[in-house]
């Protein structure tokens, strides 16, 4: 027997996932962590009207979900001023980025990112034998014109940008955005990932237009919203692009419960506006720990704080395992130098408590295993 054939391209990658969840720690640990701030997820939650959909919905569980997901899309259609032929949803970014991908990226392909950026994305990429071009952050944010140059440079199908970004937080100005659109080489297109558009300061997000074909716009329901485990997330563009989806996405991949959750939750943007406020208030209280600490936490337009702990990846690595250990899940960047930080996900009054209580002495281990070495 030889099993199963895989193909040439499956046999050369890795089988590797990208975010070691805190599922997979808290079995290695044998203990529940004390504070789940680190994977971006909202713990404020959904909101009630959310919650009593997905009670609702529960019991219709037997059967499919509407493989036109026709309700959500007209109402998102109806919140952006779009139409419903502009509107895709998939499961969550992550699934739509998927599915772009897939249309768009044959083997040999380019395709540019930033050094650091959303992995998920380039674990795409790398499925469909596409090949990554990627250019390094500036000053801690994406660098939209070393971006469009290296795709004008590599004749690249497709590029991703994150506005505000993750694992910094950063973000740029709507202008700044524009103008990277207009600059998009012909027969490119821009992935422009919006997932933390909800959390971003006036003046960050350009305005929608569905006749452009230069760019994709990614939204989710798992941030703001709180719907990080039903996996709901929508793309808004052209109407022929939107299309195309149809020829190879999962019609069934999105569950009834799922789509009557979002819808439940968008037409509640009063329990979102009070989320936000609280997302607010979680930063300033992570900045201010950070500060007490001795560290610098960068400005944050998402619902997490990057904190720069004044060092290099090595000592970073050791706080984040110090507070690891101590109970605390958090996360930091991948790749140099943006990894000299550790990332903290909004939390709860208790869990922050537990942050500012774990953080002196994750410092003070970091510290004396720097002299160790």
């Amino acid at each position: 027997m030889t099993g199963p054939r895989y193909t040439t391209l499956v046999q050369g990658l890795p089988a590797s996932v990208p975010f070691v969840g805190p599922e997979t720690q808290e079995r290695q640990r044998g203990a529940p962590f004390l504070a789940r701030i680190g994977a971006n997820e909202s713990v404020f939650g959904p909101s009630p009207r959310a919650i009593a959909a997905i009670a609702e919905a529960a019991r219709d569980g037997w059967m499919y979900g509407d493989p036109e997901v026709h309700d959500l899309r007209q109402a998102l259609a109806a919140h952006h001023g779009v139409g419903m032929e502009n509107i895709v949803v998939g499961e969550g970014i992550d699934g739509l980025l998927g599915y772009l991908v897939r249309l768009l990226i044959e083997p040999g392909d380019a395709v540019v990112t930033s050094e650091g950026a959303y992995p998920t994305f380039n674990y795409h990429v790398a499925g469909f034998g596409g090949v990554l071009h990627k250019v390094p952050y500036a000053g801690d944010r994406e660098d939209p014109l070393a971006l469009i140059a290296e795709a004008h440079r590599c004749d690249a199908k497709l590029i991703y940008f994150a506005n505000p970004d993750n694992p910094m937080g950063s973000w740029h100005d709507a202008d700044t955005v524009q103008q990277m659109i207009n600059a998009v080489p012909p027969g490119c297109l821009l992935v422009l990932d919006e997932a933390y558009s909800d959390t971003a300061p006036e003046g960050a997000i350009p305005p929608l237009d569905v006749t452009d074909t230069r760019v994709i716009r990614m939204r989710t329901f798992s941030k703001a919203y709180g719907l990080a485990g039903l996996r709901v997330g929508y793309a808004i563009a052209e109407a022929e692009l939107i299309t195309a989806f149809n020829k190879i996405r999962n019609h069934f991949g999105m569950g009834r419960v799922a789509q009557a959750a979002a819808l439940a939750a968008l037409s509640d943007q009063d329990y979102l506006n009070a989320t936000i406020s609280r997302i607010a208030e979680a930063r300033d209280a992570i900045a201010r720990i950070a500060r007490e600490n001795g560290l610098t936490p960068l400005p944050s337009a998402t619902n997490f704080v990057t904190i720069d702990c004044g060092r290099d990846g090595d000592f970073a690595r050791a706080v984040l395992q110090s507070l690891v250990a101590r109970g605390l899940f958090v996360r930091m960047p991948f790749t140099a130098p943006q990894d000299r930080c550790i990332r903290v996900s909004c939390g709860t009054e208790k869990e922050l408590a537990a942050f500012a209580e774990a953080l002196p002495a994750a410092l003070t281990d970091a510290k004396a295993s720097e002299k160790s070495s």
